[in-house]
């Protein structure tokens, strides 16, 4: 190895659990103070949240399956998540939406993203009766849709000016895959 190169640390992709839930809450709250126009939710409005304000995400009191939360670590360093919430109602159950895909900055490059997005899309199609994922995405992030893109999903439908921060709106793309 060169003296300029770097081993660069493998990355585990697991579900996470309810003792991960501090390490993903911390993460959460920066990614939403960092790029308010990719979520939908607010950060002033999340901060006081406490960690196992999130334990429904991890989809523990759901004996069907279907809805989980996927994390990245480097080490013992959580660097993004990916979640899946399932349909509940009997009529929509075959659908699950892709929420909260995140990915620390220093770690973009390194296919982190990809790596989750096939862990989330793997594990749907794994889930009995899932037949579908949906997502949204704001309009403008070309990068996150390219992904998205490669990975199968399709545009169904723009909805403009769905978020509102300050006086900007953005649009949000929902994309659908087939499973």
């Amino acid at each position: 190895m060169q003296a300029h190169e770097r081993a660069i640390p493998a990355t585990m992709i697991r579900p996470l659990v309810v003792a991960d839930l501090a390490d993903y809450k911390a993460m959460r709250d920066e990614m939403l103070l960092a790029h308010p126009e990719a979520f939908t939710s607010d950060a002033d409005a999340e901060k006081s949240k406490e960690p196992a304000d999130y334990l429904q995400r991890l989809g523990l009191d759901r004996r069907e399956g279907g809805h989980f939360l996927l994390g990245a670590w480097v080490g013992r360093r959580l660097v993004g998540a990916i979640g899946c919430e399932r349909e509940t109602r009997l009529k929509v159950r075959h659908v699950g939406h892709i929420v909260g895909m995140m990915v620390r900055p220093e770690e973009r490059g390194r296919h982190v993203g990809r790596a989750l997005l096939d862990a989330c899309i793997g594990a749907a199609r794994q889930t009995q009766g899932m037949e579908m994922l949906t997502l949204s995405v704001t309009a403008g992030n070309a990068a996150a849709i390219g992904l998205y893109a490669t990975s199968g999903f399709t545009p169904y439908g723009t909805l403009p000016r769905a978020i509102k921060v300050g006086a900007a709106y953005h649009d949000k793309l929902h994309m659908q895959l087939v499973l």
